[in-house]
């Protein structure tokens, strides 16, 4: 780590022993905010993962929580969590299942090849550690597919007590607040600066307990918004804070005249101009921000556009003419592996309808063995939905099956079959992505229209409405509410009821 040569946050703290400030912090957070996480967990959220962690130290159990909630929010994780310790409450268990069962469990909750790792993971503590856990964070994340640095490190603290730090998104923005990190906190020097921090500060008693503790301090009071700094109890040691303070001061200087307090042992932001950890020069302190200066992220890429053509393609039973939907299995590798979708085509440049539905109709052609003609192929609309890294369109289109008695289509052979028939209600419980309920909601959405028009035209008809006025007529494909982030004021305005 490069040195500034000042007296900065960094040089002082890194370099030498521990000062009676950090013996302070570490007393702070392991005493004050342990006991105040824990009240609220027993209090507020009694069937969390979090609270699996403070009061049922169980390995499998710490396991499965910390992988669900990477890049994904509690609330969203509660229910996934219940319903998969439920089903597989022991390593025997989860090893035993399928990974069709996984996925299907894993259905809705984003980034799929986590639900496979875990899958993995259980069938080699089984078969290669005779069911007992690695118990270092070197070993596990070394050994168990899906465990990095800071999942090792989690479990290791939380379950075996391993005097080991922890960092995660709320464990940074903590620690970058606290000792004013400016630089790129994505930047290598900076996130191995932080687990040294993390690994001085943790409390050689109670790691687990203090790691939850930092992380329970971010995501409650050290917010990425709306900070709540009255009521953090190391106030008097962040930095951040004390910056603040200091613009607050000049301003009030400015404007009335008083003598500032200087703070002495607190450098300005200026004052470290050669430290890789400090703010850059040319990056100027925003006073409105205050402490949300940090930590700093450099601006996120564009996803990549993506355009899908997809196709939903249907037939009704002959034994109780119930309607049937025809998915396809993806690779085992890649997105969204061994998912089910419907028949779907990457497009590699914009395509006019006509050429669309011809790339469709040979495409399931292919796949059913019998020819499907481009005239049976109707437009429906599009859905967008955002992977981390792609912005997808799926152009969609549906087809009716005249003929009941497709029951094969080419494939290789494979682990499990390649395509399936469902029902509605067999679709909703099949591994299918997020992306691929938008696209039935859609055909679900207008096939109700179109029953509802048919209806309308015969009352029509007997009213003598002109044939050529219901011609005429255009069906917009509804507006999907997946698609953005509700505003507050649709929470605040006049219900709306919408239309089936």
């Amino acid at each position: 780590m490069v040195s500034c040569g000042w007296d900065c946050c960094w040089c002082k703290s890194l370099s030498g022993a521990q000062c009676g400030e950090y013996t302070v912090m570490s007393k702070l957070k392991a005493a004050v905010m342990v006991q105040k996480t824990s009240l609220k967990r027993r209090q507020n959220v009694k069937n969390s993962p979090q609270r699996k962690r403070l009061c049922q130290k169980q390995v499998k159990e710490v396991w499965v929580s910390e992988i669900m909630l990477q890049q994904t929010q509690v609330a969203t994780v509660i229910n996934y969590y219940n319903k998969w310790m439920q089903r597989w409450p022991t390593l025997q268990a989860l090893a035993k299942a399928t990974l069709e069962e996984v996925n299907e469990m894993w259905s809705g909750l984003g980034y799929y090849s986590r639900g496979r790792r875990l899958h993995e993971g259980a069938q080699k503590v089984l078969s290669e550690f005779k069911g007992e856990m690695p118990k270092s964070a070197e070993e596990l994340q070394k050994l168990l597919p899906g465990v990095g640095r800071y999942t090792a490190s989690a479990i290791t603290s939380i379950c075996f007590g391993q005097v080991t730090g922890v960092v995660d998104g709320n464990a940074i923005r903590v620690l970058c607040r606290a000792r004013a990190i400016g630089a790129d906190s994505t930047s290598p020097a900076v996130t191995e600066a932080l687990w040294m921090l993390a690994n001085i500060l943790v409390d050689p008693v109670r790691p687990g307990d203090f790691n939850q503790a930092v992380m329970e301090l971010g995501a409650t009071i050290c917010t990425p918004k709306a900070p709540l700094c009255s009521e953090c109890p190391v106030q008097a040691h962040c930095r951040a804070y004390h910056q603040v303070v200091k613009e607050e001061e000049k301003v009030s200087k400015r404007l009335l005249d008083n003598t500032m307090l200087k703070f002495s042992s607190i450098p300005d932001i200026e004052e470290c101009g050669g430290c890789s950890l400090c703010l850059p020069d040319k990056e100027s302190w925003v006073s409105s921000l205050g402490v949300m200066n940090y930590p700093r992220k450099p601006a996120k890429k564009p996803p990549r556009t993506e355009r899908t053509l997809t196709c939903v393609v249907t037939r009704k039973r002959n034994t109780d003419d119930t309607e049937e939907y025809f998915l396809i299995q993806r690779p085992n590798f890649g997105l969204l592996a061994g998912m089910w979708e419907f028949p779907s085509i990457l497009m590699e440049a914009e395509l006019m309808e006509k050429k669309q539905k011809r790339i469709i109709s040979d495409r399931l052609t292919e796949l059913l063995g019998s020819s499907v003609t481009e005239a049976n192929l109707q437009h429906l609309g599009e859905v967008v939905h955002i992977f981390s890294h792609i912005h997808q369109t799926y152009h969609v289109y549906s087809n009716s099956l005249s003929d009941t008695t497709v029951e094969t289509v080419k494939q290789e052979e494979t682990e499990y079959p390649s395509f399936r028939w469902v029902t509605k209600a067999e679709f909703h419980q099949s591994a299918v992505s997020t992306a691929m309920k938008k696209v039935f909601r859609l055909f679900s959405h207008l096939g109700v229209n179109e029953k509802l028009l048919n209806k309308g035209d015969k009352q029509e008809r007997g009213l003598g409405t002109k044939e050529g006025e219901r011609k005429g007529r255009k069906y917009k494909a509804p507006k999907d509410s997946g698609r953005r982030q509700l505003c507050m004021e649709s929470f605040f305005g006049p219900a709306v009821k919408e239309s089936l």
